[in-house]
């Protein structure tokens, strides 16, 4: 029972100080306790089955006590650690009723309003939501952005400092002094937000951010109750200790097996925190590439491998063949009958993973764009499917590139515009026209487009399938959105 003082740390173990160490050395997990028998249990571990029972029984009722779903006042008996009223266990009731929740409903702006229209009001707290996207889509400006605003008194933020947790790269800090001189609403403010309000720890490697998840973080959580706390970003250590570099092919299934139960343990830890502290989580996350299945047309086909209707030139004509007759090549007409000239990609059956995932990725259920490249730029969170159960909300960050048609005239650039591409070429990456301050470039191949798609949130209906979101774009104020993007 390796698990048990995390999933509840404030379990007594005095009354079962006999059974823990077979349990241990059984790997009786928690899980096993309250899914299996107690008989198989008590087999395996070669226990007595009532003590089994009584352990289960203990495990469970504190399990309910903290969600608040205890015994009904019937009951007559309680564990020993859980507070009686005339005999009578004090868990008749949940933690927070629908009006207290809403009652005491905070959120973090993204200091655009079309944005925390999208979010239901921008990022709650007592939740775990992830931004997720590829390379250059915006996830760092916006968090840099939240870790500003969070500090910002009500509605915009708590007025309470922030927490940055990195893992591939330190705090930008020239880019939150940008922020704060030139966003229109940070630059005004009498008494703006503070860099020396924002708290950062450095985890670069798994077993340095294990440990500071664990022991660091609870403690740095009540000294300073920050509003908010930020991991930038959660998949980078995971992925590069689980990679195939790092692990062979025999050891590679075990190690994304303890890395799934790894994942669950964190997203356990995560939504305690951010409940018992009442600060938002927010992780940012990678994504990888996902290929669909192509289809080619007939049109598409190669011309070396088209088969021809006629025969081939020279097999009537040509000498008999040393070959037995069921041997020799049939002739290229029969082929063409016996091969079919097109066939669709049988569509995943509704049950499958392939078929699902275009739900909870946030890639897959676009309309057709003018592109075609543009169609078949799917991506996958990272993590898998086991770190998106452990999160409330997912927020995905679409980048799609704008291609400009010959003789197109190119946007109008100008230096020292904070909203266009010149002025943001440090930062959201422009082109060389925007760097060069250039009003006409015809090298310019293409501009970027992004978009914020809310997958799924128990608090916000999600976008619908074949919806884009909400355009929005990185300027040298911050994240805005685009007036008139919307789905378009």
């Amino acid at each position: 029972m390796t698990d048990l003082l995390h999933i509840l740390p404030n379990f007594s173990t005095t009354d079962y100080s006999h059974l823990i160490p077979s349990l241990e050395k059984h790997l009786i997990t928690c899980t096993d306790l309250l899914t299996l028998e107690a008989t198989d249990v008590a087999k395996r571990a070669q226990l007595p089955v009532l003590d089994v029972r009584k352990l289960v029984g203990d495990i469970l009722a504190q399990l309910q006590g903290q969600q608040g779903l205890g015994r009904s006042n019937g009951a007559t008996t309680s564990p020993p650690h859980v507070q009686t009223v005339g005999g009578l266990a004090e868990r008749g009731t949940l933690r927070k009723s629908g009006t207290d929740l809403l009652r005491d409903w905070s959120t973090i702006s993204t200091l655009s309003d079309d944005l925390d229209a999208a979010l239901g009001g921008g990022i709650p707290t007592g939740y775990i939501t992830e931004i997720t996207g590829e390379s250059g889509a915006g996830k760092t400006q916006l968090l840099l952005t939240l870790l500003l605003a969070a500090q910002l008194p009500p509605p915009h933020g708590l007025s309470r400092p922030t927490l940055y947790i990195s893992t591939e790269h330190a705090l930008p800090t020239t880019r939150l002094t940008q922020l704060l001189s030139t966003h229109p609403l940070l630059s005004t403010l009498p008494s703006p937000p503070s860099l020396s309000r924002i708290l950062t720890l450095q985890t670069p490697d798994l077993e340095s951010q294990d440990h500071i998840l664990h022991f660091q973080l609870p403690v740095a959580l009540a000294r300073h109750q920050p509003a908010l706390l930020v991991i930038d970003s959660i998949a980078a250590n995971y992925r590069a200790e689980t990679s195939s570099l790092t692990t062979t092919p025999s050891t590679h299934p075990a190690a994304l097996a303890q890395r799934s139960a790894d994942l669950v343990r964190l997203g356990q830890l995560l939504r305690s925190l951010a409940r018992q502290h009442d600060c938002a989580v927010v992780v940012a996350n990678q994504v990888g590439d996902r290929f669909a299945p192509v289809t080619l047309s007939p049109s598409h086909t190669p011309h070396h491998l088209a088969l021809s209707s006629s025969p081939v030139p020279g097999w009537q004509h040509s000498s008999p063949s040393p070959l037995p007759r069921d041997m020799q090549p049939r002739p290229a007409q029969s082929l063409a009958a016996a091969a079919p000239t097109s066939t669709p990609a049988p569509h995943p059956s509704a049950l499958t993973l392939d078929h699902q995932q275009r739900f909870f990725t946030g890639w897959g259920d676009a309309p057709p764009s003018s592109h075609p490249a543009h169609d078949h730029n799917l991506k996958t969170p990272s993590l898998g499917l086991v770190w998106a159960n452990q999160i409330a909300c997912r927020i995905a960050l679409v980048k799609a590139a704008a291609y400009l048609h010959p003789g197109d005239p190119a946007p109008e650039m100008s230096v020292g515009d904070p909203g266009s591409a010149a002025g943001d070429a440090s930062v959201a990456g422009a082109g060389k026209a925007g760097g060069l301050g250039l009003e006409r470039a015809e090298w310019a191949p293409r501009t970027w487009r992004r978009w914020m798609r809310v997958v799924f949130a128990p608090w916000v209906e999600g976008v619908g399938v074949g919806e884009r979101g909400v355009e929005f774009e990185v300027c040298r104020g911050g994240v805005r959105a685009v007036l008139g993007g919307g789905d378009g």
